[in-house]
């Protein structure tokens, strides 16, 4: 109950000390679960990649050479090099840009990449014949290059933008679109049938507007509470 002088200053002492303690804490960076990100990398591909023209190209390959495993061995080689230069890629657009300017070129970007879901893509067409690549070659150079500007690559590159864990969204985008592509290989047309795409397309579409939303309301709350992001 003591109100002297030095028990005043303590108690001024404290507070600022309190205070610089918070600051620091909230301005520290944090840095994003793994699992979080190869998690929500993984069911956002997985999803966007159904009725996509890479799905379709691993149709029209499975029917084209009916040979499985050389098939989705060339679309996990090609996925994995395809979205790994992706993925560096939203890296260092993510180091490149300030926090701030980051979150709304990520959050417009997933804005963005709802609206192009709703859009149904068109088959392209499959080699014709193996040649001397093989089927494993051909597989995998054909889904290289469908999947150059593809709306799951966007995708990846959004995501590693947003995420700062690289590798654990390649490995969930990796692991999305052969959830995607692997029973449409063994199964053909009886799995793509069976799938109702449009309602595939719009839950796809709102996990991304949801994604865009969060990050634009993160980056407005931060303002709010004074704390540079």
């Amino acid at each position: 109950r003591c109100t002297g002088p030095g028990q005043t200053f303590d108690q001024t002492t404290s507070a600022w000390a309190g205070r610089a303690r918070w600051s620091s804490d909230t301005r520290r960076p944090r840095h994003t679960p793994l699992m979080e990100a190869f998690l929500v990398s993984t069911g956002v591909v997985a999803l966007g990649e159904m009725g996509d023209k890479t799905q379709l190209l691993a149709l029209l390959l499975a029917a084209r050479f009916k040979r499985p495993w050389p098939i989705m061995a060339g679309i996990l080689v090609a996925t994995l090099a395809n979205h790994a230069a992706a993925g560096w890629l939203g890296a260092g657009i993510a180091a490149w840009l300030g926090p701030q300017v980051l979150r709304w070129v990520i959050g417009l970007s997933f804005l963005a990449m709802a609206g192009w879901m709703l859009v149904p893509d068109e088959a392209g067409e499959a080699p014709a014949a193996a040649g001397r690549f093989g089927v494993f070659g051909t597989t995998l150079v054909a889904f290289f290059l469908a999947e150059m500007g593809d709306k799951t690559q966007i995708a990846t590159v959004a995501l590693a933008a947003r995420y700062e864990a690289l590798w654990a969204v390649v490995a969930g985008t990796t692991l999305g679109m052969m959830l995607a592509n692997v029973p449409v290989v063994w199964l053909g047309d009886k799995v793509a049938a069976k799938v109702p795409m449009r309602l595939v397309h719009g839950v796809t579409a709102a996990l991304f507007a949801v994604l865009g939303v969060l990050t634009l309301m993160g980056l407005i709350a931060y303002r709010g509470l004074g704390v540079d992001f």
